[in-house]
């Protein structure tokens, strides 16, 4: 077994197909169908069911996808510590960021980076924090940004920590309080983010403390579109003051949500355990730097 071999299954299913994989892998398709052939004869079991022009996984081609990701992070570990040790002076980080709050949050940490190690390689991905946490964790980036809490597999360095606000439409009987309790937004229309937001969880946790789930009157992956909802009058939404400071709109008015154990706290992630290259260590320090104090702003 050979992990070129276990490359081109995880390359099949991470890109949900042989063409498109030997297009990632620089390579012609029979290679890579070559290549998972092999695999499957070395271990002696069929990996993947073949259905007309698609792939599935079978149950033994799931374990050994799990594993095959496991491994090849491994692998890459072992390559970048060693070119360390040789001294190299160009490197890469793969940073996993956040679809919002890293303008305010981490593009100034990348621009400093940027000017003092102009040889390293940002390759930079965004998703929200549950993909984040799944591409760290297969070791395709070295660092993540996700909300806390984060499963005991990662270790985490804290970035800020902000209270949310519940965005209200003009009108609405609560617009002149300074401050307002989740428990008298209750029977309000949630509009939320989608699936993919840890925010969402935050949302629904505290709402749960409280003894109620929230009625969802839409879901989106834009922050502007669920300004511009609640501006009509589809229902309300809450956000991190940071970013609500940012949008402001007419017709749309801020209240401070008064809830001291529900906040949106920012960290950046590491697997517990794995190689952590020297360009996510000067990255986890210019961002301790920059956030200085931060972390506990409420």
């Amino acid at each position: 077994m050979e992990l070129r071999t276990l490359r081109a299954l995880v390359e099949v299913v991470r890109r949900g197909g042989f063409s498109q994989a030997a297009e990632a892998l620089f390579t012609t398709q029979p290679n890579v169908s070559k290549a998972v052939r092999r695999l499957e004869d070395d271990l002696g079991v069929p990996l993947l069911e073949r259905i007309g022009h698609q792939s599935r996984l079978t149950d033994a081609g799931r374990i050994v996808y799990r594993r095959a990701r496991r491994m090849l992070a491994e692998g890459d570990d072992l390559l970048a510590e060693l070119d360390e040790l040789r001294g190299l002076q160009r490197g890469r980080l793969r940073l996993g960021l956040p679809l919002f709050g890293s303008s305010v949050l981490f593009a100034p940490i990348f621009a400093l980076f940027r000017v003092r190690y102009p040889g390293v390689e940002i390759s930079l991905v965004e998703h929200g924090s549950k993909r984040l946490e799944e591409l760290l964790r297969a070791g395709e980036v070295d660092l993540a940004a996700s909300l806390l809490p984060v499963p005991e597999e990662f270790e985490w360095q804290d970035v800020r920590a902000e209270p949310l606000v519940a965005l209200l439409p003009g009108g609405h009987a609560l617009t002149g309080r300074e401050a307002v309790s989740l428990q008298e937004l209750a029977h309000e229309p949630f509009i939320l983010f989608e699936e993919g937001f840890l925010l969402n969880q935050v949302i629904l946790d505290a709402c749960s403390r409280r003894g109620f789930r929230p009625l969802v009157a839409a879901r989106s992956g834009q922050i502007d579109f669920i300004v511009s909802l609640v501006k009509a009058g589809l229902g309300i939404a809450l956000l991190p003051r940071l970013m609500a400071e940012q949008r402001r709109q007419e017709g749309v008015r801020h209240v401070l949500l008064d809830e001291p154990d529900t906040l949106w706290h920012m960290a950046l992630l590491w697997r517990r355990g794995g190689y952590l290259p020297h360009a996510a260590r000067v990255w986890l320090e210019l961002a301790r730097e920059a956030h200085a104090g931060a972390g506990a702003e409420k």
